[in-house]
């Protein structure tokens, strides 16, 4: 009885014991996973990652779970905070540094295949043999050629570091051709085009706001200078911006001494003012601003400063409404974010950033929706917001810039011919299909009135409807041609002329004609005030 009693009492004393362990090794781990209700010190986030890293019932992806929850956490705050990868953040940084590396061409892709538009002058494809026109079949041993590859995934393949080798295999005409091409340092240029609309009105097309955006301005600019250019129409549309900097020496060429280009004003970031310094070479060149709803960051800066100082005129549509201030924080694996920190303010006090709720990646299909892209009166204006240019004329806020002359998009001209074509690319096939044909030709034109004579001459409207029904299946109605022919010809002009010498400024001389922007920003040959 005794003995039955002891072994009683030896059992229970070791549930005893293993509970108290228990209970203490759980004391242990709740002291461990206590959270005080701290989040300024980011606690609960690392309390939750080391549990899944201690517990978790499978293998942990640790680089992909914190990648997560920096986008994740980022997302919380507006939608330019963002964090980029490596591979990413280099691509970031390359586009906006005025130069890749790579093998130095420009393609288009109309029917699933990519065409050389051009070769850069001095660039490893031109010293190599690729020729405009040839078609890109396989990148080393990828073939890109009738697989819908993504036209980015195609840059992919093409760029590398310099000094390296990729072999660029081609169609032309019957023949196929391989070139092992070295890759090199490729200047991207941000002036489209530079060219004289008349006598006295010059004409730039600036896409983007790169390290080199200012000298390109400049250089193209003193070439206006010097035919004559007293006037100046200044094309940011679609100018999505980037370097700040560029904008304000940009800005800084139109303004004098002492006027405001723009402020940055932050929570952590106190109020910095950046002014002209007076020194700008084109401060008597009366200047027009063309903008839409693709002209962003520091393209806005420039035109807020050219409104709110009364220096010139904007024309357009009113502009994307992204008045945020990104700084770079690059960390030693590659990766980096891009925290905003202030917020851009034109010199009235405007704030350029628009709201950010949860329709802000809908905005301008909200545009759409609302009519704002075709009347003036259905324009989002904040009209509580009232500020004044230097001179006391309103300009409004609630994000983005407001045109002084609004140019409506103009949806009357599209016939359902011209509908049919642009669905099946017809145009830019027709364009490559013109400089097959005519190669010799068209590669040796390098003047517009050359260019305009022949294009005349070959008939090209004749062999496009022709083209468009024999490949595409695609022929007008009656009357239909009539209706769409003073649009489409200069637009047919325009593709076919960027494969002249010319490039992209037969584009733009042949487009102008039925370019509502600018034909609006030639008729106001005044300032408005």
């Amino acid at each position: 009885m005794k003995r039955i009693d002891i072994n009683l009492f030896t059992a229970l004393l070791g549930v005893v014991l293993g509970v108290l362990v228990t209970m203490v090794a759980q004391k242990v781990l709740d002291k461990d996973r206590k959270f005080d209700g701290d989040y300024n010190r980011w606690r609960k986030l690392n309390l939750i990652l080391q549990e899944v890293e201690k517990n978790y019932v499978d293998t942990i992806d640790m680089h992909g779970m914190t990648d997560a929850a920096v986008v994740a956490a980022l997302a919380r705050l507006d939608p330019h905070s963002v964090y980029l990868p490596p591979v990413e953040l280099t691509e970031s940084e390359t586009e906006l540094a005025g130069n890749f590396e790579g093998i130095g061409i420009t393609f288009n892709v109309p029917n699933d295949t990519a065409i050389v538009l051009n070769t850069i002058l001095g660039g490893p494809s031109e010293k190599a043999g690729l020729l405009q026109g040839d078609r890109i079949i396989r990148v080393d041993d990828v073939d890109i050629a009738g697989v819908k590859m993504p036209q980015d995934s195609m840059i992919r393949l093409m760029k590398g570091p310099k000094g390296t080798k990729v072999k660029i295999t081609v169609r032309r005409n019957e023949s196929i051709i391989p070139f092992d091409i070295i890759r090199d340092k490729i200047p991207v240029n941000c002036v489209d085009a530079a060219l004289m609309v008349d006598d006295h009105t010059g004409y730039i097309k600036l896409s983007k706001f790169t390290r080199t955006t200012y000298k390109e301005f400049e250089e193209a600019a003193e070439k206006l200078l010097a035919q004559g250019m007293d006037r100046l129409l200044l094309d940011l549309r679609d100018n999505t911006g980037g370097y700040f900097d560029q904008s304000w020496k940009l800005a800084n060429e139109f303004l004098e001494k002492g006027d405001l280009v723009v402020y940055m004003e932050g929570r952590k970031r106190q109020r910095q003012e950046f002014e002209a310094d007076g020194r700008g070479k084109l401060k008597d060149v009366q200047i027009s601003v063309l903008i839409d709803e693709g002209t962003a960051s520091s393209s806005e800066i420039f035109a807020g400063a050219i409104q709110d100082n009364d220096r010139g005129v904007i024309v357009g549509r009113r502009s994307f409404g992204k008045g945020l201030v990104q700084e770079p924080i690059n960390f030693t694996d590659g990766s980096g974010i891009r925290l905003t920190v202030s917020r851009f303010h034109t010199p009235s006090g405007r704030c350029i950033q628009k709201p950010y709720d949860k329709d802000y990646a809908y905005d301008i299909y909200e545009r759409y929706a609302h009519g704002e892209m075709t009347h003036a009166d259905s324009m989002k204006v904040d009209t509580t917001a009232v500020y004044y240019t230097v001179r006391g004329r309103r300009v409004y806020g609630g994000g983005g810039i407001i045109p002084d002359i609004f140019v409506p998009m103009d949806t009357t001209k599209a016939t359902k011919f011209f509908i049919n074509c642009n669905k099946k690319t017809t145009q830019m096939r027709f364009a490559q299909h013109m400089f097959d044909r005519y190669r010799n030709s068209l590669s040796g034109i390098g003047d517009f009135s050359s260019l305009e004579r022949f294009l005349n001459e070959v008939d090209l409207a004749s062999q496009f409807l022709d083209y468009a029904a024999r490949v595409d299946g695609i022929r007008p109605k009656e009357g239909e041609w009539e209706e769409t022919l003073t649009y489409l010809m200069p637009q047919l002009k325009a593709l076919v002329g960027r494969f002249s010498k010319l490039g992209d400024e037969a584009f733009y001389r042949f487009y102008m004609p039925i370019d509502d922007t600018v034909q609006a920003a030639l008729k106001n040959s005044s300032e408005i005030y």
